[in-house]
């Protein structure tokens, strides 16, 4: 595809020619007498390369509306490269602009060859500029986005030996994974691992909560936006396909997502391209797909709540990831983990689960799986009294709250509430030693006063 170029000058016959010499050079050839529209025309019909001209009004040649516009141009997108045209008399001013930021300048009356030359090697600069703020865009969207998990899988039960042979053996493949599994048992972890041990590795993985991302911002998240394509889109955007290629993608809760979204999501997986919004140039993506989700995808397709196309896309291997409760004595693995992690952040280190308790656990149902036992164990570690735990140390409220298997749990929210109430109880109202036992600051606890109307 050829480059776009704005001319700009006051002289209608300069005009004419540089119109007559560039047009089969350039496509399109935008011409422009007065400076006024120079800024939109720029932003309607995104101009490649701007060929300048220094003086704009009869009998001033200071420059000055020269610099102004090329500055106003490196203002809007400084990828644009601009070069100044002057008369033999105003070199000077010509060499002040390039100082300022032009690619070069071009004398009048110009050679024809030497004027062509200039502006292809203005329109190179031009591309190799875009490519490096790509590159900038893509490295600071992923040390935005990246956070390096530091857990490990935990577990010797049969049905986690199974689960870690599957991932080994699919993990070398490029065939798409779909993880099902209740909320809670590790499905990113589990997606991570399989990143570790393919040959995407040193690339990067990319974990996206499909039920956290409004529909209204859908495509712009997942495929990018270009500048200008809405009210809000000051800058081009890198969406996560995009910045994913050559490593993973992890979709989680891929279920949450309406008709319309999958159908979307469909699209860009079966023609290996995303287009941005406000572009109409496809994009091509290289990524290998990791979906997860916590809900019966078939029986949704039945329900014509979710594509059977789109799951045939995504599915070419399905791991099932046990429950808590049926992965026996890792609880006490997981358990222990916790504790040794939570008595170090609270400054507690030395603590021990009794047997009693370590029954209780074990015979807890876990509806929050892994997830609701770190919370109980954190709790507990902050409500510690003794180095020995025992089976009042871990509570479980029987809240009207219930999972999908109607097995009541306690909120998140609920068991910061009850911890701050018992902290408070503990240190008869001392707010700072509350503060100090929950690891938080001051001002942090009394927000959460405020918020739970303590």
């Amino acid at each position: 595809m050829k480059s776009s170029i704005l001319i700009l000058d006051d002289n209608n016959s300069v005009l004419t020619a540089l119109e007559m010499l560039l047009q089969t050079e350039f496509e399109p050839v935008f011409c422009l007498k007065n400076p006024n529209s120079l800024l939109s025309t720029i932003q309607k019909h995104n101009i490649d390369v701007v060929l300048l001209d220094m003086n704009f009004k009869a009998g001033i040649n200071t420059g000055n509306e020269g610099i102004y516009w090329l500055r106003e141009i490196q203002k809007y997108d400084p990828t644009i490269s601009v070069v100044m045209i002057t008369a033999y008399g105003d070199i000077e001013l010509a060499v002040k602009a390039v100082k300022e930021g032009a690619f070069d300048f071009i004398l009048k009356p110009w050679d024809n060859n030497k004027l062509i030359s200039t502006l292809h090697a203005a329109t190179k600069l031009r591309k190799s500029k875009i490519e490096n703020a790509s590159l900038i865009k893509t490295t600071n969207t992923l040390k935005a986005e990246l956070k390096p998990s530091s857990q490990q899988i935990i577990g010797q039960s049969a049905p986690m030996k199974a689960v870690m042979e599957m991932v080994k053996k699919v993990a070398a493949t490029e065939a798409n994974i779909f993880i099902a599994g209740e909320n809670g048992t590790g499905k990113e972890l589990i997606a991570r691992e399989i990143h570790r041990w393919s040959g995407r590795n040193r690339e990067v993985m990319l974990s996206v909560d499909m039920g956290a991302i409004s529909e209204s911002l859908f495509e712009s998240e997942l495929f990018g936006h270009t500048k200008g394509s809405f009210t809000d889109a000051k800058d081009d955007r890198v969406g996560k396909f995009e910045s994913a290629n050559m490593g993973t993608l992890f979709l989680d809760e891929i279920g949450n997502l309406t008709p319309s979204l999958q159908a979307k999501i469909l699209v860009a997986l079966q023609n290996r391209t995303i287009t941005k919004v406000g572009s109409s140039t496809p994009v091509p993506i290289d990524i290998r797909l990791i979906s997860a989700s916590n809900k019966d995808l078939k029986k949704m397709i039945s329900e014509g709540l979710f594509r059977e196309d789109l799951l045939y896309r995504i599915n070419t291997i399905t791991i099932e990831l046990p429950s808590l409760r049926e992965r026996g004595n890792d609880i006490l693995l997981i358990a222990e983990f916790y504790l040794l992690k939570y008595a170090k952040k609270y400054e507690k280190e030395g603590l021990k689960i009794n047997e009693e308790a370590k029954q209780k656990l074990l015979k807890h149902h876990w509806p929050g799986n892994v997830r609701e036992l770190q919370h109980c164990i954190e709790k507990a570690v902050i409500l510690a009294d003794d180095k020995l735990l025992n089976k009042t140390n871990f509570t479980f409220d029987n809240n009207l709250l219930t999972s999908k298997n109607n097995v009541p749990f306690q909120t998140i929210e609920e068991m910061e509430k009850e911890m701050i109430l018992s902290s408070i109880a503990k240190e008869k109202g001392n707010m700072s030693a509350v503060a100090k036992n929950l690891g938080i600051t001051r001002q942090t606890l009394y927000n959460k006063l405020r918020k739970y109307g303590i």
